[in-house]
């Protein structure tokens, strides 16, 4: 029997998200300058992902 392709797996077609995790967030910040060491990571800023 075969699966459904609604139900495969990723191994296909990779999508790009629009939302990013916290630490995820985290990461892009410092990466770009705008987060340090001792900022608080709740309230972060809205950051788009990176392309």
């Amino acid at each position: 029997m075969s699966q459904h392709k609604s139900l495969q797996g990723t191994s296909g077609i990779v999508v790009k998200r629009n939302v990013l995790k916290r630490f995820e967030r985290v990461d892009l910040l410092k990466k770009r300058g705008q987060w340090k060491a001792g900022d608080r990571v709740q309230g972060l800023r809205k950051t788009k992902p990176d392309v």
